[in-house]
């Protein structure tokens, strides 16, 4: 067994052999030295602090005789394996430091636990992505030759992936870009600070849609922003009720989250004519419009507007998986410079093998054939659900008509909050998992309803996971 390495500090220290003492009792004691442990040996515990062997083993000899360590004869010195409470590591001691208020409230948000029915939202399927061919990839990524020097590159991101991207939003969304136009980032909450590390200032004035995907509005709050919600009706935000003042709009006009319209044209020519007055920001957030299973495909804010107020977002986490952390923005011209700048500040760049790999995936046709192939497997997930919705639940839940993405939303006029607090409980002791509109509610009083998502429950599931769900109602 090797020895367990640590740290002795003797600098300025007088009583050497009592601080070999102590700071090895307290490494014990605190778990930083593991019951069973080895210890280093006296000659090289002691030519590492620049001691005599005596010092060290003076003080070996002290915590042996207190039953801190034991020898063994021909191995070494070990920590003892039967120390009452030793073992359990401590954290940082004091609560001097305190973080701004705004964090008081706020706390990471993870899915605890795997459901036997999830229709939660904002999960792709995994089982369906095609790991060997990115497995391959990567790997060729991975390789000396590709690695290259090792140095840091450009903040805005693997230039082969920039001209992929570039290709692929220009064909499938009609989005202008070409690759020096594009950042690559850690997905969309990423690109989004960058934006607002770029535009505002603390205090500036933010409108968000109301409801909304409550990342961002909390992300732009703890940069200091002022976030407004502006309410949304069947055509989308409803730009009049923008606050006076606004620096800054965050939407996603081509499948509203969480509600799922689109934003009518009239609305987004109003909202880009409201930008130009104003001389505001455009953030558009098109996290998952490749998915789209019926009707027109309507233009990007991005591409009807000829004054270069809108930041066009985009993102892997739906169409590949959301644990690669890949995503990019679309930086206007005059904002460029400045927002290189803020990614390299931020982290120098996104990490390059999965640039690389990516770039390959798409240039390869590989991404292509995987979105062909999810369309088809969400479409039918997407019929199951609104078939549903419209039949068996068209007593307690109203459809909201939506043809795109990953995900539908219905309203429950009839319940109140409580019992929809409680109807979502007794699904989950189902096995049933959803979550309910009022989560995404931002100044307006939330409506009740639910977030039918069926990106991460298989597609032969459904129907069972609906069953219990209705028999939540009845219950």
């Amino acid at each position: 067994m090797s020895a367990v390495e640590f740290h002795v500090s003797l600098v300025g220290r007088k009583d050497l052999t009592g601080e070999i003492y102590r700071q090895l009792r307290r490494a014990i004691i605190d778990g930083r030295l593991p019951p069973g442990g080895r210890l280093p040996p006296t000659r090289e515990l002691a030519a590492q602090l620049g001691v005599s062997r005596t010092t060290v083993t003076v003080a070996y000899d002290r915590l042996m005789g207190e039953g801190f360590v034991a020898g063994r004869v021909g191995a070494g010195t070990f920590v003892s394996e039967d120390l009452p409470g030793a073992g359990q590591r401590t954290g940082a001691t004091g609560g001097i430091l305190r973080p701004r208020p705004i964090w008081d409230d706020l706390a990471p948000r993870v899915f605890e636990h795997a459901a036997e029915f999830d229709f939660r939202p904002g999960i792709p399927d995994a089982r369906l992505f095609p790991f060997q061919s990115w497995r391959r990839l990567v790997a060729r990524e991975l390789t000396a030759t590709a690695v290259g020097a090792g140095h840091y590159a450009d903040p805005a991101g693997h230039a082969g992936l920039r001209e992929a991207i570039a290709g692929h939003i220009g064909v499938s969304r009609g989005v202008q870009a070409t690759a020096g136009d594009i950042v690559v980032t850690n997905g969309t909450q990423q690109a989004v600070d960058l934006i607002a590390r770029v535009l505002l200032a603390p205090g500036d004035q933010v409108a968000v849609e109301d409801p909304c995907y409550r990342p961002t509005g909390r992300l732009l709050a703890t940069l200091g922003a002022k976030v407004s919600g502006v309410p949304v009706d069947d055509q989308g935000m409803i730009v009049d009720a923008i606050p006076t003042g606004t620096r800054l709009v965050y939407v996603t006009p081509s499948h509203q989250f969480p509600l799922g319209m689109s934003m009518s044209l009239p609305r987004r020519l109003a909202l880009l004519a409201w930008a130009e007055r104003h001389q505001a920001a455009i953030v558009e957030d098109d996290y998952d419009s490749e998915f789209r299973f019926g009707g027109r495909p309507i233009e990007p804010l991005q591409t009807l507007d000829r004054a270069g107020r809108v930041i066009y977002v985009g993102s892997f986490s739906k169409t590949l998986l959301a644990t690669l952390r890949l995503g990019f923005v679309v930086v206007p011209p005059s904002l460029q410079p400045a927002v290189r700048v803020a990614k390299q500040l931020t982290d120098f760049h996104t990490p390059l093998p999965l640039q690389g790999a990516l770039a390959r995936f798409i240039q390869q046709g590989l991404f292509a054939r995987h979105l062909r192939k999810m369309r088809a497997v969400y479409r039918a997930r997407h019929e199951r659900v609104a078939d549903a919705l419209a039949g068996q639940f068209a007593a307690h839940l109203k459809l909201i008509p939506s043809t795109v993405g990953l995900h539908l939303a219905a309203t429950a006029p009839g319940l109140s909050s409580l019992e929809l607090e409680g109807l979502l409980a007794r699904a989950s002791a189902a096995g049933v998992e959803l979550l309910p509109l009022s989560l995404y509610a931002v100044d307006t009083p939330p409506q009740p309803g639910l977030i039918f998502a069926y990106g991460a429950i298989p597609t032969s599931r459904i129907g069972e996971g609906l069953d219990r769900l209705r028999r939540s109602f009845d219950d």
